[in-house]
């Protein structure tokens, strides 16, 4: 790479980890170029970004983008994305299915480091979308009861 397209590498990655609110680094080492591609699809889906970059770059872009000093060593896979749920769940599923060859280092959640069994925790919680259906189902139980309750008491009526 010449010096100008790392320049340029680097403001297009400080820009793209100042939108995110979530990073995790991971190492792949040992991954196939097949269970590597799985994993981007599966990111697509969830609007999620992949990528492998040089540390010194990752280094300088996450400073750029105001994210703490992380200890990046060896092979490193950076995603990232905007759900923090989403992003962990997607890399806890992938982590399980390649034990051996994909391990979880460290992550930022809205800027802050977090540590894996943080992300573990986090990958655990419902989805958005879960979430509101949850609420949802608390929100309209009390109209449900109501029109149970009333049809219950037609009931009684007619049977009177």
């Amino acid at each position: 790479m010449t010096k100008n397209e790392k320049t340029q590498m680097v403001e297009h990655l400080s820009s793209e980890f100042k939108n995110a609110s979530a990073l995790l680094v991971c190492d792949y080492k040992g991954l196939t170029v097949k269970s590597l591609e799985e994993l981007r699809m599966s990111a697509r889906k969830e609007q999620v970004k992949v990528q492998v970059i040089k540390n010194t770059l990752a280094k300088i872009s996450m400073s750029n983008a105001g994210y703490p000093d992380l200890d990046l060593k060896d092979t490193n896979i950076f995603i990232w994305g905007n759900d923090q749920i989403g992003l962990s769940k997607l890399v806890a599923k992938f982590g399980e299915a390649n034990k051996d060859k994909f391990a979880i280092k460290t992550g930022c959640f809205d800027g802050e480091r977090v540590e894996l069994d943080h992300i573990m925790a986090i990958s655990k919680l419902p989805s958005r979308d879960e979430l509101i259906g949850m609420l949802l189902s608390v929100w309209t139980a009390p109209a449900r009861y109501f029109v149970t309750g009333l049809d219950n008491l037609k009931k009684q009526k007619e049977q009177e």
